[in-house]
């Protein structure tokens, strides 16, 4: 076999296993979609309308931005019902067993590699430049979950004070950005892009892995300036936005109140 026929088999299988995959993280998300609808105590609408959400619509908000035709989503039919298969299984199944968690965790992991890659080729496929891919890629790996998120009115997971999952998934669209970008043929490029956001959301996970938020940098600055503690800073009491925010008022007890009251007014 010569090897421009070597390189077309074996990019026709890393494409069949990518779409393996993508099918997989459908169901996943379908499945974590559920979840969410059973600690929610949603009916069985509820369950299959955040399946969709979740397992879809980041796919189809990065279609509907390239507008290359028709949302992928919407045109193979697998995908929406792979996504209420994943409803059915959460609503049998409870997932509340260890086991079943660290599975979720790795499955999750590999499919957010995995679609932010597929995204950002998608993207750099269609003629778009380096961020437009980047920004693509990232939607396409968390745009379900965000959408989820605020459909049951919670603020999105990712927007902080939870272990990384935005930031693998850039890292796998960086990757596979710049692969192409250095002649890396894409298929290969998606595998290593794949490779390296599962590595890094698995790290996050197990080493609790968290971007500061600006409530911690107001707090370590004040700690600095000594506004935390009695409220003095230079011999002044600390005022403003920063107090408010840091200081909690305190309550006088009834008997602190009574230790400074006259016994002649009593």
């Amino acid at each position: 076999m010569s090897s421009s026929a070597y390189d077309i088999v074996a990019t026709d299988t890393l494409s069949s296993t990518f779409r393996v995959l993508d099918l997989c993280g459908v169901l996943l998300n379908g499945i974590l979609g559920g979840l969410i609808a059973r600690r929610k105590n949603f009916d069985a609408v509820g369950f299959v309308v955040l399946a969709m959400l979740t397992a879809t619509a980041g796919g189809i908000l990065r279609d509907l931005m390239i507008q290359a035709g028709p949302p992928f989503a919407l045109t193979d039919p697998y995908y929406l019902y792979t996504a209420c298969a994943g409803a059915a299984v959460a609503w049998w199944v409870p997932f509340t067993s260890r086991p079943a968690r660290r599975f979720l965790v790795v499955a999750d992991a590999v499919v957010l590699g995995t679609w932010a890659a597929t995204g950002a080729s998608k993207a750099l496929s269609n003629g778009l430049g380096v961020m437009p891919a980047l920004l693509l890629g990232c939607l396409t790996a968390i745009g379900g979950s965000m959408i989820r998120d605020v459909s049951v009115g919670e603020t999105p997971a990712v927007f902080g004070g939870n272990k990384l999952y935005a930031v693998p998934a850039l890292c796998s669209a960086a990757t596979d950005v710049a692969l192409v970008r250095v002649g890396v043929p894409e298929a290969v490029a998606m595998l290593a892009a794949t490779l390296v956001g599962a590595a890094t959301c698995l790290m996050a996970y197990w080493r609790s892995w968290k971007l500061p938020v600006i409530g911690d940098r107001e707090r370590r600055r004040a700690e600095r300036s000594g506004a935390l503690g009695d409220g003095r800073v230079g011999g002044t009491v600390a005022t403003g936005w920063r107090r408010a925010l840091l200081a909690r008022p305190r309550r006088q007890t009834g008997a602190r109140r009574r230790r400074h009251v006259h016994p002649d007014d009593l």
